[in-house]
């Protein structure tokens, strides 16, 4: 006895060491020596629930479990935070940057900021700008091979937020200095390399001179190069950077005429620009035009394909809308005058118009509003536009979902971590584990389900978006669960969400998120058109779901709860089979 009440002791004292050892107050985020341009910044963390925690001496709120996430302004500089609880302390630093441009001091130009600050090409007779930053008062102008540009100090102008700011709700413009900041233009009205502008600046008495980083050139309208598509999809853009918004991509094998540049990016004759690496110069070859006549289809199982010979192949772009899909071509004039299109159990009518000189727009009317997705390649010169049928799914009441593929797809993995809870439990965890939970009750539906990862390993988006492609599932679902940027309040956000890109997939993510939070009663984060990788793919209707916050203290401890993962995965497996129903 007297033995076993000193193990017992023994033992006592060795957990109580353990015990004393672990950290009891952990704050996920921000990690010391953290830099954001946000103007505030939530910090997430947690500690038993006994007790304060206090944050540079306030105390602050926590959920039930001890978790937390408050959010603290931000001066420009360093920012100092000391956390507290009981005898346990931890002391972040967070440096607010600046998003305006410093001025400089004196006789200069500020750093970085004369543009074009990569070489540029433009037509005969188009705008050339130029831009600068330096002291108020200065006089600042361009030489460009024997012109002189003035530029002219700037009105004040609208600052707009980030994208990002739109999951936060605060994306509003706002006012932005624009002193010290100088524009001007000019044309230039014959082919000629123009050189490398100079900059210079006047003040106080005082001239400096300094070059610009980018050489002009004006192309000459008789000798445009021509570019060849040499990747599977080309990524065009609105504008000349990933900054800018996605257009229809480009087939491989597209030919497209070059009527400007701007570094490595180029703009195309009908207005995208895409980066110069997923393109080919084509020598001594003349702009691209094609005429095109009569339009083919033929009937496959599982797909209607548009056959639509040309000449070579030119660029297009899909649109897509309730009951109908269109497809213009461009560099093209019709010489049409059959058309041969029998009944269809897709299409029930295709019309089609010369919208404009070397433009043609053809418009599928189909017999259902929900699309099942489509591909568009080139065979050789020969466009081929794949529209999917409606999938051949089972009625029996105890299978709804017999021959219905879908791809889920656990978002993140391995390296990926995705976003953290308080304690640190990790994103990509408890994305498996619901997936998990939800192929099972798929299956139990009789959906034949196809995972792109089954285990914690890295799957890039590229891969996850080939499984989809060549997969080629009725729908196409990836699993998150949600964080804020830096300035989101943490405390307050929570919900489900649901994303969406292409219009064939914007009614499945608006029911399902519906269908979540009325039989769950969550409360709704929202629904959105987001131009992310997952829901950009057209093979399939294709979904992005957000089933929680991470970063909201309450919420959280919903998304650990395995009764409450259970019950998700059920409901969103009911949504599913009860969106089919409507959409039938």
């Amino acid at each position: 006895m007297k033995n076993l009440l000193g193990l017992v002791i023994l033992g006592f004292i060795l957990s109580s060491s353990i015990a004393l050892a672990q950290p009891s107050l952990i704050v996920i985020f921000p990690q010391t020596n953290y830099q954001t341009s946000a103007q505030k910044i939530f910090f997430l963390g947690t500690a038993p629930p006994d007790g304060q925690v206090l944050i540079n001496s306030k105390p602050i709120t926590r959920s039930k479990a001890g978790h937390f996430s408050p959010s603290f302004p931000l001066q420009l500089g360093e920012n100092l935070f000391t956390v507290r609880y009981h005898n346990q302390e931890l002391k972040i630093e967070v440096t607010r940057l600046t998003t305006s441009p410093e001025l400089p001091q004196g006789l200069a130009f500020a750093k970085d900021s004369l543009t074009p600050a990569v070489d540029i090409a433009r037509l005969p007779g188009e705008l050339i700008c130029f831009s600068a930053l330096a002291p108020p008062n200065a006089n600042v102008s361009v030489n460009l091979a024997n012109q002189t540009v003035i530029l002219s100090p700037q009105p004040e102008q609208a600052e707009l937020p980030s994208n990002s700011a739109a999951l936060t709700g605060q994306n509003q413009p706002h006012a932005q200095s624009s002193v010290g900041n100088y524009q001007g233009c000019t044309t230039g009205a014959t082919a000629a390399v123009l050189g490398q502008p100079q900059f210079q600046l006047t003040l106080n008495g005082q001239t400096i001179t300094q070059p610009g980083s980018g050489k002009v050139q004006i192309l000459s309208r008789a000798e445009l190069p021509v570019a060849e598509i040499t990747v599977d999809a080309g990524i065009a853009r609105t504008g000349p950077s990933s900054d800018y918004s996605r257009l229809t991509p480009l087939p491989k094998g597209t030919r497209t005429t070059v009527t400007g540049r701007e570094g490595e990016w180029l703009r195309l004759d009908y207005g995208a620009w895409i980066n110069s690496k997923e393109t080919r110069i084509l020598p001594g070859a003349v702009p691209p035009q094609t005429i095109i006549r009569s339009v083919g289809y033929r009937q496959l199982p599982s797909a209607t394909e548009i056959v639509f010979p040309l000449q070579v192949p030119i660029p297009v772009s899909v649109q897509q809308n309730e009951q109908a899909i269109a497809l213009t071509l461009y560099n093209t004039t019709a010489q049409t005058d059959i058309i041969r299109l029998d009944d269809n159990p897709l299409i029930s009518r295709l019309d089609w118009q010369q919208e404009a000189p070397g433009q043609v727009k053809y418009t599928f009317n189909l017999k259902k509003a929900q699309q099942w997705g489509y591909k568009l390649r080139y065979d050789g010169t020969t466009l081929v536009l794949a529209l999917r049928h409606p999938p051949k799914i089972g009625n029996t009441r105890r299978k709804p979902l017999a021959n219905f593929k879908i791809v889920l797809d656990p978002g993140h993995g391995g390296k990926e971590t995705g976003a953290s809870g308080p304690t640190g439990y990790l994103e990509k965890d408890v994305n498996l584990v619901v997936s998990k939970l939800l192929r099972d009750d798929l299956v139990k539906q009789g959906a034949t389900v196809v995972m792109t990862r089954e285990d914690d390993r890295e799957l890039s988006l590229v891969e996850r978006q080939a499984i989809i492609s060549k997969e080629e599932p009725a729908i196409a679902l990836s699993i998150h669960h949600n964080s804020l940027p830096d300035d989101g309040d943490a405390e307050k956000i929570k919900g489900f969400g649901a994303f969406w890109y292409q219009p064939q997939a914007q009614n499945l993510a608006m029911f399902l998120h519906n269908y979540v939070v009325k039989k769950l009663g969550r409360p709704s984060y929202g629904v959105f058109w987001d131009n992310l990788a997952l829901t950009r793919p057209t093979a399939a209707p294709s979904v992005l779901l957000e089933l929680g916050f991470m970063s909201n203290p309450d919420e959280f401890e919903q998304v650990v709860n395995p009764e409450v993962q259970k019950k998700t995965a059920n409901a969103i497996a009911q949504g599913i089979t009860e969106w089919l129903r409507s959409v039938k």
